[in-house]
């Protein structure tokens, strides 16, 4: 472990704060980081509509299908501890370089799977299309969390992810009037193309990625932490942050893999795959809607207090879902994605907060929690196949309950530090103060005789909270 934790390389040498950058930097910046996410909203909104196509063209069941999420969420498992050093050493625009071409090269490798209808094909292709995806997770999310002021972060990273809600709303409606077409639910005769521009594209960001000068920025943090980092290892709120994000993806994709199915097998509805598909397009903007709806409100609410509350509305909402029939069911998937909306950003900013110059690395381990959709849905696929898909609704209750349980542990110790109960976000400062587990005498004795100072535990962008 010693060697993942040590800080060397060009990058760190270069590397400047964000409140040294103009705010045209800023603003440039900003955008061209944001528009990563929109890739992979495009990507990750085919996928969801692809999974109900294979099951038709390659008579798969529920289950099998899921195979794709599988690779798909896999390959962060994989990747994060990859990518994560790599940043560190080599800094943001190498990692952003690696995963666009990753990315572009998994695309149009399923060119030849579409063709030859080849299940394993497209495994594979799924695979290194979701490793670049991986590195660009790490590097996106983390440049954009310590671009500006801490106690901010959440703010900036729930819009900049706003963008991947919308291209996510595409997905479905590129899927509904290709391959998921009425006739052509049952061939991929046009998969090729979508996926050839979508290569293309991947392509044009990269391109725009070399011409560009991105800054390498790090994360503004209390002098001691930045003198003497901390190790990730012993960081609590970013080992149970990267569990809740672990979880948290794993209920998000198993709703999002089985919405389609959901739709069409609601009774007295007659819903057609492709009509279910624009029902999912429109589930999707309820989502991207609610995210750019939690902007103003994280300028001034606790993200962690936040997050709290809609873990619970997600679990609420699964419940109903479960067993409500007809179209009071698919209100209430809608609004399961309403709560989903903001979860992952803030989660990402809570654990990976006050990490100084390790900050890459525990972004890394945040996005390795990404894998949990690798596993979740073929649990809620094979609970649907033994019963209904509306009772497998029930699945994704455990994930949702942690991603709450995860916002009010945040939220209280940050009512603990401060002495008092407040839906508010602290200050800048209050937000970069240093803090730990409990210091021992034998701490207090080192500081005496001028030795090195142990640097506690630090807390989450919003509030401080000491043990």
């Amino acid at each position: 472990m010693g060697r993942f934790n040590k800080n060397n390389g060009p990058a760190a040498d270069r590397a400047v704060t964000a409140d040294t950058l103009s705010k045209s930097q800023l603003y440039f910046s900003f955008a061209l980081v944001s528009s990563l996410f929109f890739v992979w909203g495009l990507s990750y909104g085919l996928l969801d509509s692809l999974n109900k196509t294979f099951q038709d063209s390659l008579h798969l069941t529920k289950a099998q299908s899921t195979g794709l999420q599988a690779c798909y969420f896999g390959a962060y498992l994989i990747n994060g501890p990859i990518s994560g050093p790599l940043a560190r050493k080599y800094g943001y625009p190498f990692s952003i370089h690696g995963g666009l071409g990753l990315f572009s090269l998994g695309a149009i490798m399923f060119w030849p799977c579409a063709v030859y209808y080849s299940y394993p094909g497209f495994l594979v292709c799924t695979f290194v299309t979701a490793s670049g995806l991986a590195w660009l997770e790490m590097a996106a999310n983390s440049y954009i969390t310590v671009l500006g002021a801490p106690d901010m972060a959440a703010f900036r990273l729930v819009f900049a992810q706003s963008w991947n809600g919308v291209a996510s709303v595409l997905g479905p409606i590129i899927a509904g009037r290709t391959f998921l077409k009425t006739g052509q639910s049952h061939t991929l005769n046009h998969l090729q193309w979508v996926y050839l521009g979508i290569s293309l594209f991947g392509c044009v960001i990269n391109l725009l990625f070399f011409v560009a000068k991105l800054p390498e920025v790090k994360q503004e943090v209390d002098a001691a932490i930045d003198a003497k980092p901390v190790s990730i290892w012993t960081q609590k709120h970013l080992i149970f942050g990267a569990f809740a994000e672990f979880m948290y993806v794993g209920s998000q994709v198993a709703v999002a893999s089985l919405t389609i199915n959901y739709y069409v097998e609601q009774p007295g509805l007659n819903i057609t795959v492709g009509r279910a598909a624009d029902l999912f397009s429109v589930t999707l903007a309820v989502f991207t809607i609610a995210r750019f709806l939690g902007v103003p409100i994280l300028a001034k609410v606790d993200s962690a207090l936040m997050l709290f509350i809609f873990g619970i509305g997600s679990a609420v909402m699964s419940i109903l879902a479960a067993v409500v029939p007809g179209a009071g069911g698919i209100a209430c998937v809608m609004l399961i994605f309403f709560f989903e909306s903001i979860c992952y950003p803030i989660i990402f900013t809570l654990a990976t907060s006050n990490l100084g110059a390790n900050q890459k690395l525990g972004s890394a381990l945040v996005a390795a929690g990404v894998s949990g959709g690798a596993w979740y849905p073929s649990v809620q696929a094979t609970v649907a196949d033994k019963t209904s898909t509306r009772k497998s609704f029930f699945v994704p209750i455990v994930g949702f309950a942690v991603v709450a349980w995860y916002g009010l542990y945040m939220h209280m110790r940050g009512c603990k530090q401060q002495g008092y109960w407040s839906w508010r976000k602290l200050d800048k400062q209050t937000a970069m103060a240093v803090t730990a587990a409990h210091r021992s005498d034998s701490d207090i004795e080192q500081d005496s005789s001028e030795k090195d100072v142990k640097v506690s535990t630090p807390t989450y962008a919003s509030v401080p909270y000491q043990q």
